[in-house]
């Protein structure tokens, strides 16, 4: 009975290892894909440019059996390393890169299908952290400088040995700088994620501190009257009153300042947020100077949290700046936030953040108004109107000053 499950073990044991290989690292490109949501096959779409393989004969050289020999040969062995290029550690895939390189250069002189091979491994060839642009320009440049010299000696015309190493370059060079501004803006959302979540934390101490202070006290002494008026109920009926009267009016007293102190946990979202932009722009090496906002309602606090933490975004990934400002200022019912920095400015786009912040404030009825200009920072200015309950308040104190700009600074 036990001979036959035999060879189910034997095979089991080939697909679990073969399993574990596709396995990918922890800190490999197809596991940042699906941390970031996206499909672990995203990057299997580049494989399209292999096409170029089986077309190069069709420009020199046709089909032939030495051609159909050195793909069979050559090109599971390259798709085997583009494979460890995504599935490798960050540190072990420069070796499946380089040796997509030695692939194409080998056997260059026979196999010009090989140039592929070649492109991808300087295309894969990532930048790292550790090492930077620099160091991966110069591997860029030994690489091409390698692939002339053996392509002289395989005697491809001079235009070959000038057109190929200058894809080579500019093919790396632009998908890099796209790889890293995307790992930059992952590593922004995340810093964000953080300091919102650090900023709410604190929120939620403060209020836990708040409402002890607050109720702990107060129900307590209320506790006291009642027990004291219970006891002076028979003997002192008019003492007994007495004590409920002031547990009344204590009572009420701290019901206003309940109430007090929960219009003060609605008005904290746009104070986490001011909190949240501060640390943010910091990290980025911006110095943020803001005052704090005066009391508005909820809906009204709420859409400009929305729409100060979108600019702030903007501030710490485009503008390039070194310092920003947020101002509120409150005229008669008319509210207006403004963001502003003295980074590079110049003409923006709607995109999909300025086109939600433009939304945002049109549900209130107010008016958004963008300005840049180049070299001189950009501006951008919520005017909302407040309801008529709406209590006028004097202009805050900033908590940080900062030196005033010209009339032209301010964009």
């Amino acid at each position: 009975m036990i001979a036959p499950d035999r060879p189910a073990l034997e095979t089991s044991v080939p697909s679990s290892r073969f399993a574990s290989l596709l396995r990918p690292a922890p800190d490999s490109a197809v596991a940042e894909n699906i941390r970031r949501g996206k499909s672990p096959w995203v990057d299997a779409i580049h494989l399209l440019w292999t096409l170029w393989v089986f077309l190069t004969p069709l420009f020199g050289g046709g089909y032939t059996w030495r051609w159909a020999a050195l793909t069979l040969l050559t090109y599971p062995v390259f798709l085997v390393l583009y494979a460890g290029v995504l599935l490798a550690p960050r540190c072990h895939a420069p070796r499946y890169a380089l040796s997509m390189v030695v692939l194409g250069l080998v056997p260059l002189a026979w196999y010009p299908s090989a140039v592929s091979y070649f492109i991808f491994g300087c295309v894969t060839l990532r930048v790292s952290r550790r090492s930077g642009y620099g160091r991966y320009l110069l591997q860029l440049v030994g690489l091409n400088a390698l692939f002339v010299v053996v392509g002289l000696l395989a005697h491809y015309p001079w235009q070959a040995l000038i057109w190929i190493p200058s894809m080579a370059m500019i093919i790396s060079l632009v998908v890099n700088f796209e790889t890293a501004s995307h790992e930059q803006d992952a590593a922004l959302q995340l810093s964000q994620d953080e300091v919102r979540r650090l900023a709410a934390t604190a929120e939620r101490e403060r209020i836990g501190r708040d409402l002890h202070d607050l109720l702990g006290h107060t129900l307590s002494l209320i506790t006291l009257k009642l027990e004291l008026s219970r006891k002076l109920f028979e003997r002192d009926p008019d003492g007994s009153r007495r004590e409920v009267a002031e547990a009344e009016t204590i009572a009420r007293q701290a019901l206003a300042e309940v109430r007090s102190a929960v219009t003060g946990i609605r008005a904290s979202d746009l104070a986490a947020e001011l909190a949240s932009a501060r640390l943010l722009l910091e990290y980025q090496h911006v110095h943020l100077h803001y005052a704090p906002p005066p009391p508005m309602p909820v809906d009204i606090e709420r859409a400009l949290s929305l729409v100060l933490r979108e600019a702030v975004t903007n501030v710490a990934r485009h503008a390039q700046a070194r310092q920003a400002w947020i101002t509120f200022e409150q005229d008669g019912r008319t509210l207006s936030m403004q963001i502003r920095d003295d980074g590079r400015g110049g003409a923006h786009v709607d995109g999909n953040g300025l086109t939600g912040m433009r939304e945002r404030v049109a549900a209130l009825r107010g008016t958004l108004v963008l300005h840049a200009v180049k070299g001189e920072g950009t501006s951008v200015t919520v005017r909302v109107t407040l309801p008529a309950a709406t209590t006028a308040v004097v202009a805050p104190v900033a908590v940080a000053t900062a030196p005033s700009l010209p009339a032209g600074g301010a964009s």
